[in-house]
């Protein structure tokens, strides 16, 4: 029986039923999700699914990640409502093309992880399946592991095993529509061109995730917990003296609350230089070096290269002496006199993340 898989949310508890139930047949794992976005969304859900499927002994086979194709065939679907039509068109796009790769193994059964989905529509499923049955000649097993407590059970399958909980269905479309619902930035979709993983970003949950396998194949005990935090996200920023754009590199929980000011110099204690206007602070490149205990030899290295995200945390303390602090911090490569314009557009926002203890 080849098993169309979503994510490991859905498919450890659905997976661990069939087992029990075709005690006899060979189930292999197909995750085949185009729909999936971004990329790194796509690769941390599959590495989840690839742990989950380990632990169950279950043989995992990843389809193709063909999402130029998959975003044709729902065009003009994209403000279709969770359920509705754009998931008709994904749910036939990923199970036809299970079916096809169930055929091509020898399998005479194929199945779809997205049944035990409160999120998705049982009766559609059950219609597309029997369809590609008919169609293709390879039985279609409908099964509904989510009635009476399954749902309840699979949440706990879930912590116990310690797997990805995501908080999103998987397109970009859906992803939009929660987001704007939620009034909550789409971070997800941010990728700093320094390669900086943030807080609460896809890369910040892969490094979390690895660090669950390698825990658990130490055999040292530890759980997956949340925290409500304040994230931070800068959208975009430029800095100017007298009219001319110098390279920057801007401290995370930076903020201005017009997004843009413009000021002279006109303190200095410690190399730190204060402009007279909105709170903003700036350094040289050297300093920074001194202050992190870092080699940089110039601020473009710094943009392209910059501390992991908590070092910054320590190097803004050091200078601030506040934890709480939000003012602008600004690298140049040196500081001159000059008229500062500064525009700055950020975000400090709550969010809740998790943490392994």
């Amino acid at each position: 029986m080849l098993v169309h898989i979503c994510c490991a949310v859905d498919s450890h508890y659905f997976l661990e039923k069939l087992q029990e139930e075709f005690p006899n047949e060979k189930i292999v794992g197909f995750f085949y999700d185009p729909n999936i976005h971004p990329y790194n969304e796509y690769r941390l859900r599959y590495y989840d699914v690839e742990y989950s499927c380990k632990k169950l002994g279950i043989e995992l086979l990843e389809g193709p990640y063909n999402l130029e194709e998959w975003l044709k065939k729902v065009k003009g679907l994209e403000n279709e409502p969770e359920k509705g039509d754009r998931c008709t068109v994904c749910f036939d796009d990923r199970l036809e093309t299970s079916v096809k790769k169930a055929i091509e193994l020898g399998h005479d059964k194929f199945t779809t992880t997205l049944l035990i989905s409160p999120k998705k529509s049982q009766d559609k499923l059950e219609k597309i399946g029997k369809d590609l049955e008919e169609k293709y000649k390879c039985q279609f097993i409908f099964r509904d592991y989510r009635s009476g407590n399954g749902t309840q059970k699979q949440g706990e399958v879930v912590k116990e095993n310690s797997l990805y909980r995501q908080n999103y269905c998987g397109c970009i479309y859906a992803l939009n529509a929660q987001r704007e619902h939620q009034n909550k930035i789409m971070d997800e979709m941010f990728s700093p061109i320094s390669k900086q993983i943030l807080p609460e970003s896809i890369e910040s949950r892969l490094e979390l995730y690895k660090k669950r396998d390698d825990l658990q194949e130490q055999g040292i005990p530890f759980k997956i917990i949340k925290q409500r935090f304040l994230n931070y996200r800068l959208l975009r920023g430029t800095v100017k003296i007298d009219k001319k754009i110098v390279p920057s590199y801007i401290l995370c929980y930076s903020t201005l609350s017009k997004r843009r000011t413009s000021a002279n110099i006109v303190y200095e204690k410690n190399e730190i230089f204060y402009l007279g206007k909105d709170e903003v602070k700036l350094l040289s490149l050297q300093i920074f070096n001194d202050i992190g205990n870092s080699s940089y030899k110039n601020v473009k290295s710094l943009i392209f290269n910059p501390p992991t995200f908590e070092s910054e945390l320590n190097i803004r303390d050091a200078i601030t002496k506040n934890p709480y602090g939000l003012s602008t911090i600004i690298i140049v490569d040196e500081v001159i006199d000059g008229k500062y314009e500064i525009e700055l557009d950020s975000v400090v926002y709550e969010d809740v993340k998790e943490v392994i203890i």
